[in-house]
């Protein structure tokens, strides 16, 4: 997919009376957080239909990695791999594949020091990585290929650069795109990083969830003025969401569905806890649809909207914590 943008114009700045966070470092803070806490959340119910585990109401331990309650799995440490690579290399496609190979091989930035779940999608990229060196055009590109392993770790990306929201959305755009190649090159992961990536980026420079849900955001415009999105993710930015009935909204591994169920938890609740538990509840890819949605609740209530015991119940915060100060920071 080949982006093409003009100059953005000016938009309306962000409406100052949102019911979320009001600290533009406590909403960065929280969409990193989320992500990590939606991803433990839900790796315990991991692989499980909904209706044949108890309700998530807290973290667990257990699940198809056996790990302890609090603990996250590949979506935090690709994130982690991801925050650590902008801090310190500045923006180089290389350099994340190689700190996402780091993982794979060795347990680099994983909760236990050993990498015990990751998609085939991004281990066939990886492998095709070590071959050629080339992160760019690592990752898949064909329509089969479009999990969701690039929207889970976007996390970093939305931090790093949303203060180009909203006068320069190329930039958001180009960085979200960019970030998803090493792994998975589909349309569809190209748009769904997109898409997360704007919302997320807005919220945390203040707009309400109201607006960038809205089908008629200007930014939606904007994207639309200029390259437009792939079609299944465009119907999902029109709301899919809000038509289908709750038991077609499914926790699936596949990009589309995965952020049309996040983008439903977050939009059918009124707080941080309440969206990404109703995310992780769907089963199936559990651990994904609470990272995803994990991200957009946190970018929204901020740090400060997630209850002690979430914070404090999360695992490795050693190393969790240094990453994300120096995104922050």
């Amino acid at each position: 997919m080949i982006w093409r943008w003009k100059k953005a114009k000016p938009m309306t700045q962000a409406d100052s009376s949102q019911p979320g966070a009001t600290d533009m470092r406590d909403r960065k803070r929280g969409t990193f957080l989320g992500l990590a806490i939606g991803d433990a959340l839900g790796a315990a119910v991991e692989f499980r239909s909904p209706g044949w585990f108890e309700p998530v109401t807290g973290y667990r331990g257990g699940g198809p990695h056996r790990i302890a309650a609090g603990e996250w799995t590949d979506d935090t440490s690709m994130a982690l791999a991801l925050g650590h690579s902008i801090v310190e290399a500045g923006w180089d496609l290389d350099d994340q594949a190689r700190r996402y190979v780091e993982w794979f091989r060795n347990g680099r930035y994983s909760v236990n020091g050993r990498c015990f779940d990751i998609g085939n999608t991004t281990a066939s990229a990886l492998h095709t990585f070590v071959e050629t060196g080339v992160a760019r055009v690592s990752g898949p590109t064909h329509e089969r290929s479009s999990g969701n392993g690039s929207i889970m770790r976007l996390a970093p990306v939305s931090i790093a650069f949303s203060h180009h929201y909203p006068y320069e959305l190329r930039t958001v755009v180009d960085r979200a795109t960019d970030s998803s190649l090493p792994t998975h090159g589909s349309d569809q992961c190209l748009s769904a990083c997109v898409v997360l990536a704007l919302i997320t980026t807005g919220m945390i420079q203040g707009e309400t969830k109201e607006t960038v849900l809205d089908p008629n955001w200007k930014v939606w415009k904007e994207l639309a003025d200029h390259h437009g999105l792939e079609p299944q993710i465009a119907a999902v930015v029109a709301g899919s969401y809000r038509t289908k009935p709750a038991n077609k909204i499914k926790g699936s591994g596949h990009v589309v569905a995965s952020l049309e169920a996040a983008l439903w938890a977050f939009d059918t609740t009124g707080s941080f806890e309440e969206a990404v538990l109703k995310a992780v509840n769907l089963g199936d890819d559990a651990d994904t649809t609470g990272a995803v949605c994990g991200q957009l609740a946190g970018a929204y209530w901020g740090e400060s909207g997630i209850p002690e015991s979430l914070l404090t119940g999360l695992a490795r915060r050693d190393i969790l914590d240094p990453i994300l100060s120096g995104l922050v920071s």
